[in-house]
C-alpha cells in the first residue's frame, strides 16, 4: 500500500470510529458535575478527542462542540461514548442553553482575565475555550456577563496548548466541587 493510499485508509478508520461513537453518544449519561465545557472550532483532529477524555476524567457534564466536525475519537479513550456531547453550529445556540440554564459562562483566554485559582466557579459554570490560533468565533462583547479567567504562568509564552489550559480548568473546578481531587 503506497503512502497516500495508507493515509486514506487511516482517515477512513477513523471517520467510521467517529460515526459509530458518535451514535453511541446518544446513550452517555451527564457527569456528576454540574461544569459543561464548551469548544468553539477547535481543529476536530487536534484537541478535541483529549478534552473528552479529560471531561469524564473530571465528571463533567457534558460537552458543548460548536463548528466542529468529524474527529479521530480514539485518542478520547472510549470518553466520546461516555460524555453526554451537543453537536452545535453557533455559539449563540450554546449561550442560550446555558443561560436557560442559569450558567456562569466564563471563557478561559490567556490574557486580561481575572485568575482561575482566584475567580468565581459557581456549581452551575460553563468554561469555553477557543481555537489556539484564532481565538473564539464570536465577538464576547455582543454577550453581556460573560467572565474572563486565565491560567496564571511564568515565562515569556502565555498560553498553554487548549487541551492542557481545559484540563487546568477542568481539574481546578473538580477539585472545589468534587471533593475528589
Amino acid at each position: 500500500m503506497t503512502g497516500s493510499r495508507a493515509r486514506r485508509s487511516a482517515r477512513a478508520q477513523a471517520l467510521e470510529r467517529y460515526r459509530r461513537q458518535r451514535r453511541l453518544n446518544a446513550l452517555a449519561r451527564p457527569g456528576m458535575l454540574e461544569l459543561v465545557v464548551v469548544l468553539d472550532h477547535l481543529k476536530p483532529n487536534f484537541n478535541v478527542a483529549k478534552i473528552l477524555r479529560s471531561a469524564q476524567a473530571f465528571g463533567v457534564r457534558e460537552v458543548h462542540l460548536i463548528g466542529i466536525g468529524p474527529f479521530d475519537p480514539a485518542p478520547a479513550k472510549g470518553a466520546f461514548k461516555a460524555v453526554p456531547v451537543r453537536f452545535l453550529e453557533d455559539f449563540a445556540d450554546s449561550h442560550a442553553r446555558l443561560a436557560a440554564d442559569g450558567y456562569r459562562i466564563s471563557l478561559l483566554t490567556p490574557v486580561g482575565a481575572e485568575a482561575l485559582p482566584d475567580c468565581p466557579l459557581p456549581s452551575r459554570t460553563a468554561l469555553v475555550v477557543g481555537h489556539e490560533e484564532f481565538g473564539f468565533s464570536f465577538d464576547a462583547n455582543a454577550y453581556p456577563g460573560l467572565a474572563r479567567v486565565r491560567i496564571p504562568q511564568y515565562g515569556p509564552i502565555d498560553s498553554l496548548n487548549v487541551s492542557v489550559a481545559a484540563s487546568i480548568a477542568m481539574y481546578e473546578y473538580s477539585r472545589r466541587h468534587s471533593g475528589n481531587v
